[in-house]
């Protein structure tokens, strides 16, 4: 039973175009948490983007910039390496939905307004990942084949 939940989890028929899709997502992810979790490439830290987190009601905002920098960093090294992307694809999906509704719906679809038009096109990759899986190209992959 164990041994099935992890097939499905780790098995894929993407080929190697699920690649092309990891890499630069995972990439723009893992900098985004790197922002939140560190404050690294201009970041706030988490002290900066707790506060921030709480001023918009989500509470306590330490503890959710803690969960949103986390999925996103470690999620996005994940997707990078294609490593249990389907759980991290999952983890950043939720992550981006909630960016999305409680930051910029109001603010329409345009990034130029803060809009939600980024999130949407990330939360779009992330659910893509979620149903193809890794690919190939992927340590997913391999750990199917040790679990075969």
């Amino acid at each position: 039973m164990a041994t099935s939940i992890v097939q499905k989890i780790l098995t894929s028929n993407a080929g190697v175009a699920a690649l092309a899709l990891r890499v630069p997502v995972g990439i723009i992810f893992a900098a985004h948490g790197a922002q939140k979790l560190f404050g690294w490439f201009g970041g706030y830290g988490l002290e900066g983007t707790g506060g921030w987190m709480d001023s918009i009601g989500l509470s306590p905002g330490i503890v959710m910039a803690f969960l949103a920098g986390a999925a996103e960093f470690f999620g996005g090294i994940a997707l990078v390496l294609g490593l249990l992307t389907r759980p991290a694809a999952l983890a950043l999906s939720i992550a981006m939905v909630v960016a999305i509704v409680a930051v910029h719906l109001p603010n329409g679809l345009f990034m130029s307004n803060n809009g939600y038009e980024f999130g949407l096109a990330l939360l779009a990759a992330s659910v893509s990942l979620l149903f193809s899986g890794a690919g190939k190209a992927s340590l997913d992959n391999l750990l199917a084949k040790r679990f075969n």
